[in-house]
């Protein structure tokens, strides 16, 4: 192997069983690693820069894997999208496409990432947002919130915000750099959007920090609350996991990890 690719993915998470390749089940990286296999006649191992649950979407999703120099030289990057765009599902999209620095890794080499999570408030069905929504039926107080968040903001051991299953016997402390909580408008619907910003997260992480946040928002709970479910390090005492249809993976961050020429030529991802 010579060359590094990256690619920039975007993908519906509806349809499928979340990223990481699965015997049997429609997923991300299957679809990917399938066309790639079909174009270059091997086996193309890719990696992500996170791997989204079932159900999760994808706006900046990164992906990586390595080619030799013939592989490489066989078709133009540009070729390469076109030829995944036409193979792969059609409800994932290759947005972007770069060498990178050969070596360069779509999981160890990312700074940070960010995850966007989109709340519907009202009584009324939100039809043209229901899949990218989680619907609630009253007004979040948003002050509330971003109190309970600031909790969670810096190095933390994050054990109470994971599945309890995949936290045994591995290490939970995680850096959140960043929660904001405002609103804005998706096709013409205000929904409220919970901004997260990590360096990594865990399995159902961001979920289950909305589905806290959720709780003090409608009044359930005050948001010192937050404070004692993060030093209980304990999933039993936070809040529910927010529904997978309203999380979006936006945006990775790599700082200079990526080669100049992708630079260059606007392709960063």
């Amino acid at each position: 192997m010579e060359h590094t690719v990256a690619l920039e993915v975007s993908y519906d998470g509806a349809p499928f069983s979340g990223f990481a390749r699965q015997p049997g089940q429609l997923t991300v990286q299957g679809s990917i690693e399938d066309a790639l296999a079909l174009l270059y006649g091997r086996p193309v191992e890719t990696t992500c820069a996170g791997r989204t649950d079932a159900g999760v979407h994808a706006r900046g999703q990164v992906v990586s894997f390595d080619l030799s120099g013939d592989e490489f030289a066989s078709r133009p990057l540009s070729a390469l999208s076109r030829s995944l765009n036409a193979l792969i599902d059609d409800r994932a999209s290759v947005k972007r496409i770069g060498e990178a620095s050969f070596g360069f890794s779509a999981r160890f080499d990312a700074v940070s990432r960010e995850y966007r999570y989109f709340i519907y408030e009202g009584a009324d069905r939100p039809v043209l947002v229901s899949d990218r929504v989680w619907h609630l039926k009253r007004r979040l107080d948003i002050q509330a919130m971003a109190e309970g968040a600031s909790y969670l903001v810096g190095e933390h051991d994050f054990k109470s915000f994971c599945m309890a299953v995949s936290a045994e016997g591995k290490p939970t402390c995680r850096n959140v750099s960043e929660i904001t909580i405002g609103r804005e408008e998706l096709l013409g619907e205000e929904v409220a959007v919970v901004k997260v910003i990590g360096n990594a997260f865990l399995h159902s992480m961001v979920r289950t920090i909305v589905g806290t946040l959720v709780a003090v928002g409608t009044g359930r709970r005050e948001p010192s609350w937050v404070g004692e479910v993060l030093e209980a390090r304990d999933r039993r005492a936070a809040g529910e996991n927010a529904p997978a249809a309203g999380l979006v993976f936006w945006h990775v961050d790599y700082g200079d990890a990526v080669s100049a020429p992708m630079r260059k030529e606007g392709n960063r991802v």
